[in-house]
């Protein structure tokens, strides 16, 4: 067994600074996960600015099919998703603003002017695609640099002279656990009025290895996405994570139907935390939990839809990369 090893950053901050705001949620978040009998860190600090940009990068993969089948169907159903009765999009986690503009683009006449209110914790992320979305005619952008949750009940109380419609696209529901999922999915209902969409992207049950191949690229790139989640906590909280010292590694979980991807220390280490005030020691073989993929069959999305008060409008399915664009209606 190799011997306990203490990981020294190459430019260690020489303080760690009293977090506020978001660094402070950042920082009790990283110790409350850590300390778990599973250690693990939240999904949603994967996304920094270089997190952002290197799932960008994942989207464009070969193995990744998800975001071309999600394109496609978007482009093909515009018209059908977009009408002139909808004047307000809420897009929560708007990536570069690609897909909210091809259905702006496909729907063509069919849409009047929109306001369009972006939700990202990303601030680059907020900047591309408001920079996208900007060369419609016919739109303003709201960018909210928040939660998705803060950014609902922020919606929720604005006025709106037409129907809104919701979007939460690139399977991002499959981040969630089943509870977890249905209180967001009640949130999401709970900003809209009767008859306001909700459009939804999810992935679906398919072969494992291909589940696996999608998360676990021959180039390396889930595998420095999921690592930037360490060098984050060593840049921001003065943290001392080795990340030569960790595997990045996605497993197929059949019986839960999700994709997790863990990163598993190659070694006993030890790891201080200066800013979320936190040590801890490391086994060979243990892993961080850092995301779970959902993936779902197509009877699930619409009971998971009608439990948090929406009913079914259209669906549209990609049968070859095994995703599903749906189209709801808040009841």
């Amino acid at each position: 067994m190799r011997a306990e090893r203490r990981q020294t950053p190459s430019a260690p901050p020489t303080s760690a600074p009293a977090p506020t705001g978001v660094a402070r949620d950042f920082a009790e978040d990283v110790r409350h996960f850590l300390l778990q009998g599973q250690r693990q860190l939240p999904s949603r600090y994967l996304y920094d600015d270089l997190g952002s940009a290197l799932f960008e990068a994942i989207c464009r993969l070969p193995w990744y099919l998800l975001t071309r089948a999600e394109m496609c169907l978007l482009e093909a159903h515009a018209g059908d998703i977009l009408d002139a009765d909808v004047t307000t999009i809420v897009e929560l986690g708007p990536g570069s603003g690609a897909k909210l503009s091809a259905l702006i683009a496909g729907a063509g006449k069919n849409r009047g002017p929109l306001d369009l209110h972006l939700v990202d914790i990303s601030g680059s992320a907020l900047a591309e695609a408001g920079r996208t979305l900007e060369e419609h005619a016919g739109v303003r952008v709201v960018p909210h640099q928040t939660t998705y949750e803060a950014g609902l009940v922020d919606i929720g109380l604005a006025p709106s002279a037409g129907r809104r419609l919701a979007l939460f696209l690139g399977s991002n529901i499959g981040n969630f656990d089943p509870p977890g999922r249905d209180v967001f999915l009640s949130a999401i209902r709970a900003s809209l009025a009767p008859g306001d969409g909700l459009l939804i992207g999810v992935d679906l049950v398919k072969p494992a290895a291909n589940l696996v191949l999608a998360y676990d690229d021959p180039l390396g790139v889930t595998a420095a996405f999921n690592r930037n989640l360490l060098e984050r906590i060593n840049r921001e909280l003065g943290g001392d994570f080795d990340l030569e010292g960790f595997d990045h590694r996605a497993v197929w979980n059949e019986s839960a139907s999700r994709v997790e991807m863990h990163l598993r220390s190659r070694w006993r280490q030890r790891v201080s935390i200066r800013g979320a005030d936190v040590t801890f020691v490391m086994d060979p073989g243990e892993t961080i939990w850092t995301e779970s993929s959902y993936k779902y069959r197509p009877d699930e999305i619409e009971s998971m839809l009608l439990r948090a008060g929406f009913g079914l409008r259209a669906q549209w399915f990609d049968a070859a990369a095994g995703f599903a664009l749906t189209l709801a209606e808040a009841a």
